[in-house]
């Protein structure tokens, strides 16, 4: 069996040596990302739940430009959620600067208790071009 092919963002953050995983793991044309999260550099939370959101995909798009991807190669996507209902407005708001013509990934938004201090995470399938 093959090796894992890990990929790490550039200046990857605390997050990924504390808790010992992967950003992404490249397995033949396909990237499979884990969860990211609205971190600072450091690993820790950043407080505002919009910025959060925001820093979270600054986060999952600096680890698909490590493998050579971007959002438009996403086809599989799933979210979780502390709060559905009332962030709902603030993540489709977000969402729609980033996906906004069709084709759409797949999406399925998952609510959860905890995300160990953070209020919103996503994990991503690609098809890595070329």
């Amino acid at each position: 069996m093959p090796k894992r092919d890990p990929v790490f963002p550039a200046g990857r953050h605390a997050l990924y040596e504390a808790h010992g995983y992967s950003a992404a793991i490249r397995s033949g044309d396909l990237l499979f990302v884990s969860g990211q999260v609205g971190s600072r550099p450091d690993g820790t939370p950043e407080p505002d739940f919009e910025r959060q959101l925001r820093l979270a995909f600054a986060n999952l798009e600096a680890t698909l430009k490590a493998a050579g991807c971007g959002f438009d190669d996403i086809v599989d996507v799933t979210s979780f959620h502390t709060d559905p209902e009332n962030q709902f407005e603030t993540i489709m708001k977000v969402k729609q600067e980033i996906f906004s013509a069709p084709p759409y990934p797949t999406w399925t938004a998952v609510g959860a208790t905890w995300l160990a201090g953070f209020d919103f995470e996503i994990k991503v399938i690609a098809r890595i071009p070329g």
